[in-house]
This record gives C-alpha cells, structure tokens and sequence, in this order.
C-alpha cells in the first residue's frame, strides 16, 4: 500500500511541474513493440527521477507518507480552552452557563492566579446560580483590567487588609479551605474558562456588586448594570 501511495504521490507531482520533463520525452522509430515501449519507459522513469529531485525532501517525505509526518504547528493543533475562546481560536464555541456544558470541558488547572480565582469564586459566590458565579468573575477581572486596581487576579481579591478588603473572605479570620468538593470543582472549571478568555457579556463592565441586603453608599454614585441572583453589579 505504501509503495503504491509513493509511485501515485510522484506521478502527481510529475503532471504538477511545469512540464518541461515531458518534452525530453522520445519515441523510438523501432519496428519492434517491446524496445519501443522500454524505451518510453525508461525516459519516463529518468523525467520522473528529475522532476522528484526538484521537490523540497520534507514535502516528497509528506506525498509518500499523506502527511503523517507533519508537525503539529502546521496542522494548526492547539492545546488547552484557549482553542475555545483564544485570539487565535480557530473555532468559537459559544458560552454556555450550564452544569453540563461546565463539565463536558477538561478538568481545569492552573498557576497562582487560576488558584486566587477558584477561591474567590467559591467564597464569594457558590451560593449562587452558575450566571451569579461568572459575573462575579467579570467583576475580579473587569478590576483586573482597570487602571485603577491591581493588575493580577491574586492582586485583586486580596486588595485591602483586615477590615476594609475588597473581598470579604479574605479577611475575615477563617481558614480559606474549600470543604465542598463539588462546589469547589465548578469554581474551578469557571474560572478557568473565564481566564482563558471567555466572553464577560453578563455585568456590562462591572467592577463592583454587592448582596441585595445591604446598601453601601458608594451603590448610590455608580451605574448599576446588572441584578443576578442574590447580587447587583455597578460600574462607576
């Protein structure tokens, strides 16, 4: 089968070039079939061997073998949710806020500030609905993305010391364990879709929100974009 592929791939990238191999081409004036045809043969054989020689080794190596040996760059393979939602995606998928679709994904993981996301997320938000989860996360990197705050994930959420953070949970005196294996692993699998450069279409810029039951004063100077869940967004 190989052989044959090989003997096929040449003959196409004979009839590919410019043709000029074929005009060498001479038919002998003997009466006798045999030589006549040995003789073709052999010129077509030699005009093959010139033409082959004239293809760069790495692309005959593709013709004869279909193009197993092609990198992986080349291919344009890409690794990782950043193929979802990347700049240089290949494919948009559209975001689905659901459990299902969360979980279809890879398990997630990540560096520190993967890590400072999770955990902002499940403090702050496993309470509430998966859209309730994501905007929080638009907040954290709405921040991220402003002038104003710090300009990492870790900077933000751990912004403030002990009584005025920006993020209550921490400082507020506990342990910051995820004990809720299930919650934990939905926050992950959030933020990591959310770093890798998802959508943030939920809060409209957001880069505040607070629960329903209180009233900061700061609420009454900014614009408030978004009422999910038990949360309201605000920008200012």
């Amino acid at each position: 089968m190989r052989l044959h592929q090989s003997w096929t791939s040449a003959l196409i990238a004979l009839f590919v070039l410019t043709g000029a191999a074929f005009a060498e081409v001479t038919v002998s004036q003997s009466n006798d079939p045999k030589l006549e045809i040995g003789q073709e043969f052999r010129t077509l054989l030699g005009a093959e061997h010139r033409a082959l020689s004239k293809i760069p080794e790495e692309r005959r190596t593709a013709l004869a073998t279909g193009g197993l040996n092609q990198s992986a760059k080349e291919r344009g393979t890409r690794s990782g949710l950043g193929a979802l939602f990347g700049k240089k995606k290949q494919k948009t998928i559209a975001l689905d806020y659901s459990l299902a679709f969360l979980q279809s994904l890879p398990s997630p993981s990540g560096d520190a500030e993967w890590q400072c996301l999770t955990k902002a997320l499940y403090f702050e938000a496993r309470g509430e609905g998966l859209k309730g989860q994501f905007a929080v996360a638009e907040v954290i990197l709405n921040r991220v993305d402003s002038a104003n705050y710090p300009g990492t994930v870790c900077g933000v959420v751990e912004q403030g010391s002990k009584g005025s953070c920006q993020f209550s949970y921490h400082c507020d005196g506990a342990r910051d364990v995820m004990r809720e294996a299930a919650a934990a692993d939905t926050a992950a699998r959030i933020a990591r879709i959310m770093l890798d450069g998802a959508p943030r279409s939920l809060t409209f810029g957001a880069t505040h929100f607070h629960t329903r039951g209180v009233n900061p004063v700061w609420s009454h100077r900014f614009e408030k974009t978004a009422a999910i869940g038990a949360h309201l967004f605000y920008k200012p």
